[in-house]
C-alpha cells in the first residue's frame, strides 16, 4: 500500500515559485509554506536534488572509501516523527549534517552511486536506499517509505521538475496550493510543475480534479486543495 502522496506548494497567481521574484514584496512565501506544511502533518517530505543541495553543508566525499559498500538500505534512524526524503539519484549531495529542521534525511539513490559517496553518508549518519539500477523509480521510493519507515502521508516539496516527475508518474493523490497575490512574470522562471526536455511531451494521467477545500488566509492567498483521480488519457 502506497502513501498518500500530498504535492504542497506556495507560487504566485501566474504559477511562480521563486519567492525572491514576486511583486509586490507583500507576502513571505517560505513562512507562509512552512506554517501550512506544518498544517498537513506528513510523516515524510520529499524534495529533488537541487533543493537538497541548498541546505547541505559539506565539501565533496572524500575520493576514497574504507571499505566497498553493497547496494542494500542503511537506516540511522526508524524512530522519528518525520523524515526529509531526497532524492539524489547519482549521489551528488554531500551533506555535513544528519538531519533537516530536526528531520532525520533519507536519501533515495540508484545503484551507480559510488562506495566513497555511500562512505560519506555513513560518515554524516545520513540513512539511504536505492530505488533503481540507473533511474530512480519513484513506485520503489513509495513502496520503501511505507514498509520500512511506516510512512502514510508524504508531502511532495520540490522544484517543478521533481513535482512533475510525480505528477506524470500518477502518483500524486492531492494538490494543496497557496496562490499569493503577487506576480512573477518572467518566461521560464520556476514553477509549480516543470519538465525536463527529455519529458516535454508527456501528459500527466489525470482523469479528473476535484476541489476539497478552499480556504482564504490572510492578504489575500487563498490556500487550494484539489484532489486527484489519476489513470486519464
Amino acid at each position: 500500500m502506497k502513501p498518500y502522496v500530498i504535492c504542497h506548494m506556495v507560487a504566485s497567481i501566474d504559477g511562480r515559485i521563486l519567492h525572491s521574484r514576486w511583486r509586490p514584496r507583500t507576502t513571505d512565501g517560505g513562512a507562509l509554506f512552512e506554517r501550512l506544511h506544518e498544517r498537513l502533518d506528513g510523516d515524510a517530505w520529499l524534495v529533488g536534488r537541487v533543493t537538497g543541495r541548498e541546505v547541505a553543508r559539506a565539501a565533496p566525499y572524500a575520493d576514497q572509501a574504507d571499505r566497498p559498500y553493497p547496494r542494500e538500505p542503511w537506516l540511522a534512524r526508524r524512530d522519528a516523527r518525520a523524515y526529509g526524503v531526497v532524492l539524489d539519484a547519482r549521489g551528488k549531495i554531500a551533506w555535513g549534517r544528519a538531519d533537516i529542521g530536526g528531520d532525520p534525511i533519507v536519501v533515495a539513490l540508484t545503484e551507480q552511486v559510488s562506495d566513497t559517496h555511500l562512505a560519506g553518508l555513513h560518515k554524516d549518519g545520513v540513512s539511504y536506499f536505492f530505488a533503481g539500477e540507473r533511474e530512480l523509480d519513484l513506485r520503489l521510493v513509495l513502496e520503501f517509505l511505507d514498509r520500512e519507515l511506516g510512512v502514510k502521508r508524504l508531502l511532495i516539496e520540490g522544484g517543478g521538475n521533481t513535482n512533475g516527475a510525480w505528477l506524470r508518474a500518477g502518483l500524486i493523490d492531492e494538490i494543496s496550493l497557496a496562490l499569493c497575490p503577487v506576480v512573477d512574470g518572467a518566461d521560464g522562471a520556476p514553477s509549480v510543475f516543470d519538465s525536463s526536455v527529455r519529458d516535454a511531451d508527456l501528459t500527466a494521467p489525470v482523469a479528473q480534479m476535484s476541489l476539497e477545500r478552499c480556504e482564504v488566509l490572510e492578504r489575500g492567498v487563498v490556500w487550494l486543495r484539489y484532489r486527484l483521480r489519476n489513470g486519464g488519457t
